[in-house]
């Protein structure tokens, strides 16, 4: 089986491949337009968040059995399309959660205490104890909107350090200690810190928009580690510039990489570029489970 592998995963995992006599190329920076001329020879593609598989490359891709995403979400795939043609879509749904979750918190601290603009102004030059006044996180309340692995995993580590969390979720999970369930527009009234943990589908586009928003707490402060789009980014814009969200902290957003957000222009927003899963201990974890589903595929 011949296996295109498209976006970086671990030397370790290329390796296990080709042991088990499969046939990998690795081009973990293909354009799409380098794509659309190869992919026709693949029997198989391991793609991240990268790469988007959508009908033309599933069209030119006439020999393609599976694919592969080394992550959670799998909304840069057409998912239908590909089962139409015939193509198995499977995914590593656990080896990214507690480096995302990890981050999460991060985001939580830095959200509290507002290291990030402290480090930019300590550069700067300049001395302006006065001007980051923070508060601690234990004892407030945590809203973690999507209770599956991740949510959960960051409710888990949220309480251990003294917070209250809510959770609400469409689909229902087993409870946890750490975690009450309790309907949306409660969880929006009561959290200090709003974390969002959904998949981008066509029911969560835009989910936060300026409705939702409006039905928070004034202060709030809000986390997204998840899939870009799932926040109306203008509407995050228009509350942080009101006052009504006091900070924001993005790892995902809806056009990857951004083009002149007005988000950046805003010293109580931070962020990074979609780096949750962006750790050696996560990528060797993604990485052995692309291997085992590709060769148990074989």
């Amino acid at each position: 089986m011949k296996v295109l592998v498209c976006d970086s995963i671990s030397a370790r995992a290329v390796e296990r491949m080709r042991q088990a006599c499969l046939e990998v190329d690795v081009q973990d920076k293909i354009t799409a337009e380098e794509l659309l001329q190869v992919i026709g020879n693949y029997d198989a593609m391991v793609v991240r968040s990268r790469t988007k598989v959508r009908k033309p490359v599933l069209d030119a891709a006439a020999k393609l059995k599976v694919i592969v995403r080394g992550g959670v979400g799998v909304d840069n795939i057409d998912i239908d399309y590909a089962q139409a043609q015939g193509v198995r879509v499977l995914n590593t749904p656990g080896a990214s959660t507690d480096s995302v979750a990890e981050l999460t918190v991060g985001y939580l601290f830095a959200l509290a205490r507002p290291i990030v603009q402290a480090t930019i102004s300590l550069k700067a030059g300049k001395w302006e104890k006065k001007k980051f006044h923070g508060a601690e996180i234990q004892g407030k309340t945590l809203g973690v909107i999507g209770t599956g692995r991740i949510g959960k995993a960051v409710a888990r580590r949220a309480a251990a350090v003294g917070m209250k969390v809510l959770g609400y979720d469409v689909v229902a999970s087993e409870p946890v200690p750490y975690l009450t369930v309790t309907p949306l527009d409660e969880l929006l009234a009561q959290s200090d810190y709003i974390t969002l943990h959904i998949p981008l589908l066509e029911s969560t586009h835009h989910l936060v928009d300026a409705d939702l928003i409006a039905r928070m707490k004034d202060g709030v402060r809000i986390i997204h580690c998840g899939r870009g789009g799932v926040i109306d980014e203008d509407a995050l814009y228009d509350a942080l510039v009101a006052g009504k969200v006091a900070g924001a902290a993005l790892d995902v957003f809806e056009i990857e990489p951004p083009k002149d957000s007005k988000l950046f222009t805003l010293e109580q927003m931070i962020g990074s570029p979609h780096v949750g899963a962006s750790t050696k201990e996560a990528t060797a974890r993604i990485g052995d489970e692309v291997a085992e589903l590709l060769i148990a595929f074989e």
